[in-house]
């Protein structure tokens, strides 16, 4: 049977991670430019055209922020890291610094259904592996140093599991409405605002 060898406490893949996702947020701003030499009707019509792009990098910035706060929360969690949790954190950094691909893709060509299709796997595939991650430390409390889990620790997995399917009910549904799938997206938040005041109250 496969054992766990220690790898050392998990001040390094924080550290790592706070660079992963500060470089994923200040790659989204690259795309904003507008030419020089406008006069003032050209100039107005640039800026019109940055809106998706505003839109969009609102929504990744949010997302980014959201899934920043989570893994550092998770690993609030954690003593000791193994060779699991280093991988898991890997894959859910990867997935992060790939958000700003999608993130062009949607403020691109949001009328696409591949677009909105691209930027619900990688915010699923992100929370995928925070989720992972997450009941890995569930399973193994010497990487937690505690023996039974800390209160409010099922409605973090709950909340990060109503993410994923969220994301991944939206995919065919991106495929098949287009655009439309976002409306699914916002219908999450006040899911997930129930669970945090029903975590906030148990514990």
């Amino acid at each position: 049977m496969w054992k766990s060898i220690p790898d050392g406490g998990p001040e390094r893949l924080v550290a790592l991670a706070d660079g992963v996702f500060a470089i994923a947020i200040t790659l989204l701003v690259l795309d904003f430019s507008v030419p020089r030499d406008l006069d003032s009707a050209q100039y107005h019509d640039e800026l019109r055209e940055l809106l998706p792009n505003l839109g969009a990098y609102a929504l990744s910035v949010l997302v980014l922020g959201v899934f920043w706060r989570e893994h550092r929360r998770i690993f609030g969690f954690v003593r000791q890291v193994d060779g699991q949790v280093i991988t898991l954190s890997i894959l859910g950094l990867g997935c992060a610094a790939l958000v700003p691909f999608p993130t062009k893709l949607i403020s691109e060509y949001g009328g696409e259904p591949a677009s909105v299709a691209i930027y619900a796997g990688s915010v699923a595939a992100l929370g995928a592996a925070h989720l992972a991650l997450l009941l890995l430390l569930a399973r193994r409390p010497w990487l937690r140093g505690e023996t039974e889990p800390p209160e409010g620790f099922g409605f973090f997995a709950l909340d990060l599991a109503v993410t994923v399917t969220v994301f991944l009910l939206s995919i065919p549904l991106a495929l098949a409405a287009g655009s439309a799938a976002m409306w699914l997206w916002l219908a999450m938040a006040p899911v997930k605002a129930a669970l945090g005041l029903r975590a906030r109250r148990a514990a």
